[in-house]
């Protein structure tokens, strides 16, 4: 392990991260994890197929799809600030309590749509930038990826399973308020159990001890993980936007376009979970992050060039690669950093920034097709992005300085 650097330095540490200095908790902790994980999209992918029945026009539609990346780039900063002020398990806690209010205050009707969503995301950034620096914190150096491909899969399925059960429950009850309300469930498992945790001791730091943005943004290895985690985000949450009208587009039925949206979440949770599984026993992460850039790169040319017979083969590839590509930058935040603090810090700055960026997608997309009447140039484009990320990206998985 090379010694910790000063506090304007992001490292890129050889050997694997210090042992954890908390103890574990074993089992009991495994579960506190497994509740928080569940939270983190279940409440936002039951909303894009219960927009129809909410009777929102194309610009609030669109706006209600681009709240949630551009909060949670917004207020990514928080979790680093909590991180400090109160530690990770309170600070998870907290934020615990304000998803499941951002859930309630949603579910009341358009009013509070939009401020429940505000409300949900914020909690859910400073979720996204904790979880990574509790793992490093509380779990075995030699299970850190396994751990983050966990996280990333229950994202993923999670968020499968949300989207799956969101209309027939809306159908059943005849009330999208009722359909976007199952989210709370999930949050108040994980506020149930979270207070296990708040007993372990949080050790504050003075000033001087504290790493700042100002050196990672100064930093390459910093910039590396945060371009990676940028533009694959852009990517999926694009996708996520737009994805079954392009299959119609390519000439699949509804029904079919369908089928292959499920299919790629399906492969998002798959590949959420081998992807930092596969990255966390090695050294360097160079070439996962290049087979995770490959697997979208060919999803995405199979999406627009193949034959409408084979969407949902390019769909489960595009998705395994969609889903590496949020869960390999955790790993990415835990191996290129030197501390707890560090790891805070990076994490909330490749989100910040990340989900800002993340956030122009689907509109940039959207704009695209209505100039040109059909989505090959948007699709032209996320290839050419994810080109320049194979080119500046491995810099970010390699394992020395």
């Amino acid at each position: 392990m090379q010694r910790p650097p000063n506090k304007n330095q992001a490292t890129t540490p050889h050997s694997r991260p210090a042992a954890p200095s908390v103890a574990r908790g074993g089992m009991t902790l495994m579960v506190v994890f497994v509740a928080v994980c569940l939270n983190l999209r279940v409440a936002f992918s039951g909303v894009g197929p219960l927009i129809p029945a909410m009777g929102l026009d194309q610009v609030s539609a669109t706006v209600l799809t681009t709240v949630p990346p551009l909060c949670m780039g917004l207020f990514a900063p928080l979790g680093a600030l909590a991180r400090d002020r109160i530690g990770e398990e309170r600070g998870l806690f907290a934020a615990m309590i304000a998803l499941t209010v951002g859930i309630v205050i949603r579910s009341v009707g358009l009013g509070g749509l939009f401020v429940g969503t505000v409300v949900a995301s914020a909690a859910i950034a400073v979720l996204n930038v904790l979880t990574p620096v509790l793992v490093r914190k509380r779990f075995a150096a030699n299970r850190v990826g396994v751990t983050m491909g966990v996280y990333a899969m229950l994202m993923g399925a999670s968020a499968a399973l949300t989207a799956a059960v969101t209309v027939p429950l809306y159908q059943s009850t005849g009330s999208w308020q009722i359909a976007l309300g199952v989210a709370v469930i999930p949050a108040v498992l994980g506020l149930a159990a979270l207070p296990t945790q708040l007993r372990v001791p949080h050790i504050s730091h003075p000033p001087t001890a504290k790493v700042s943005w100002t050196g990672l943004l100064r930093n390459p290895t910093a910039w590396a993980v945060t371009g990676f985690f940028s533009i694959q985000t852009l990517l999926f949450y694009t996708l996520v936007a737009w994805l079954p009208a392009i299959l119609v587009a390519a000439g699949s039925d509804p029904a079919t376009a369908g089928t292959s949206f499920a299919l790629c979440f399906i492969g998002v949770a798959v590949g959420g979970f081998l992807g930092p599984a596969w990255a966390g026993r090695r050294e360097s992460q160079r070439l996962p992050i290049l087979v995770t850039i490959v697997l979208c790169l060919v999803g995405l040319g199979g999406v627009m060039l193949a034959p409408a017979a084979t969407a949902s083969l390019w769909a489960i590839l595009l998705g395994i690669g969609l889903g590496a590509g949020q869960g390999v930058p955790g790993i990415l935040y835990v191996r290129r950093a030197a501390d707890h603090r560090q790891t805070a810090q990076l994490s909330s700055m490749a989100q910040a920034i990340g989900y800002l960026i993340a956030a122009t997608g689907p509109v940039l997309a959207s704009a695209l097709h209505s100039a040109t009447g059909n989505w090959n140039f948007a699709l032209i484009t996320l290839i050419v992005l994810l080109l320049v990320n194979a080119a500046f990206s491995p810099r970010a998985g390699r394992g020395t300085t």
